[in-house]
């Protein structure tokens, strides 16, 4: 459907701002179900059903679509239904696709997983599942920044061309940046509650309702979720009234203005030698993490952890380990500069990526009986690797010019994740070949050769100016 033209007048009442968070809320929680289902749960029930340890590696393709999904939100933005909304289009049919799929999932016998086709159209599914989350984030982020601006002037409608808002005073300006900060917080619990649930709680509910009413349970809470959503109307103030430009570009082609949307933002990250370090720093920063996290679980199952001491120790205490290291990150930013806050949290992230290693040393030496050391580690990790997301997300948003701040965020975050997601697969082979301590001890080593990006970028930041 073409780009629909400047929507008519609302004809209802504005909702609320603390029901504009609650729908928040719902659809960042449906989004993180089958998100910690994926990231959090899949690599424990693949090892606990004997999948090897390679099959497992492969497993971190599943989550390419999120970082490559800047190719179509241009189609997503741009191709709506009027009548239903310009993020309902497209939410509603994320989510009712999502239910389907956790259905089929369902019904997937498990212990066929020994046999390479059925891992394969496990992966076949859950992919298909990334790519419906994937879409589903550009439409909600989409929404959730038109409702937060919306909640600050709630009687104009949006354009592309719209410049900041002009506030009148000092108190506005503190209310804005509240009502803001509280509407990303929002977006934070309701993924992490995702999660939590989608990772942590199904592993410790397998053993008790098996593995189709577990699934059918997800599935259930994503459709208790879609609820909102349905009887939410769009108007004015939430949809986007085209430019002039954006109007003239869709009747040149979609294709043509998807490829004058890469052109622009490419061309910006190769616009300095400063802009190349820093695309640099964002291709690297991940790779030791996506190399090492994806055989965390399967260390922890082959070690004699249970599935339920994994989905509680290790889910849910790691990611509230991790919330708290968003919290510590948040306080030391106030007194550390950009580069040593992405050099030092990322040193600290590599270093106990290392202790994983000494922890896997200890088991397979009998020097070690107690998994609490291996959770100690577990929640430290979590700990670090949010103190370095941090100072990353922090550095992106710098770099995020203020007419294209969602679009150059987005682009960056995907920069980010492209490589150390697909370095997820080389994962299984290390481990495979080298055994899990070796395994996180070479992880540790390029998390440190990734610190050198970094310091070169720093060097010609110096320069520079």
């Amino acid at each position: 459907m073409p780009l629909s033209k400047s929507p008519a007048p609302p004809s209802h009442t504005h909702l609320t701002y603390y029901k504009t968070l609650g729908l928040l809320l719902t659809l960042y929680l449906a989004q993180g179900l089958p998100a910690g289902f994926i990231t959090q749960a899949l690599p424990a029930i693949l090892r606990e059903y004997k999948v090897s340890l390679v099959a497992i590696g492969w497993s971190g393709l599943i989550l390419v679509p999120w970082g490559l999904k800047f190719l179509w939100a241009t189609v997503v933005d741009g191709y709506y239904s009027q009548k239903i909304g310009r993020a309902k289009s497209w939410i509603l049919p994320m989510q009712g696709l999502s239910i389907v799929i956790l259905i089929a999932v369902a019904f997937f016998e498990p212990h066929n997983l020994a046999q390479t086709s059925s891992v394969m159209t496990l992966y076949g599914m859950l992919f298909t599942l990334s790519l419906i989350g994937a879409t589903h984030d550009v439409a909600t982020d989409g929404l959730a920044t038109r409702l937060l601006k919306a909640a600050m002037a709630p009687k104009e409608p949006l354009t592309h061309d719209m410049p900041v808002p002009n506030l009148d005073s000092v108190n506005q300006t503190t209310n804005h940046h509240h009502r803001q900060s509280q509407g990303n917080a929002v977006q934070v619990i309701g993924y992490r509650l995702g999660l939590i649930i989608g990772g942590g709680v199904l592993l410790m509910l397998l053993e008790q309702w098996g593995w189709r009413n577990s699934f059918l349970a997800m599935a259930a809470l994503v459709a208790m979720n879609t609820v909102p959503i349905v009887f939410f109307k769009e108007h004015a103030n939430t949809s986007v009234i085209p430019s002039k430009k954006q109007v003239q570009a869709e009747k040149s082609g979609s294709f043509k203005a998807l490829k004058n949307y890469l052109s622009h933002h490419y061309q910006y990250f190769w616009s300095s030698r400063e802009m190349l370090a820093w695309l640099g720093v964002l291709l690297t920063y991940k790779i030791a993490d996506g190399i090492s996290s994806g055989m965390v679980k399967p260390m922890m199952v082959d070690v004699g952890l249970n599935l339920q001491q994994i989905g509680f120790w290790a889910t849910i205490l790691g990611s509230a380990a991790s919330v708290a290291g968003a919290g510590v990150a948040t306080i030391l930013m106030k007194r550390l500069t950009r580069f040593t806050s992405l050099l030092y949290f990322n040193l600290a992230q590599a270093l106990t990526t290392g202790l994983y290693g000494l922890v896997a040393y200890g088991f397979y030496h009998q020097l070690l009986t107690d998994f609490l050391w291996l959770y100690v580690v577990n929640a430290l990790e979590h700990f670090c690797a949010s103190l370095a997301l941090i100072a990353m997300l922090t550095t992106i948003m710098h770099y995020s010019r203020p007419a294209n701040a969602g679009s150059d965020f987005t682009v960056q975050v995907c920069l980010l994740t492209v490589l150390g997601g697909s370095a997820h697969f080389a994962s299984g082979y290390m481990a495979h070949f080298l055994g899990y301590q070796w395994h996180f001890w070479v992880s540790m080593l390029i998390g440190f050769v990734c610190l050198t990006p970094i310091i070169y970028w720093h060097k010609l930041q110096s320069n520079e100016k």
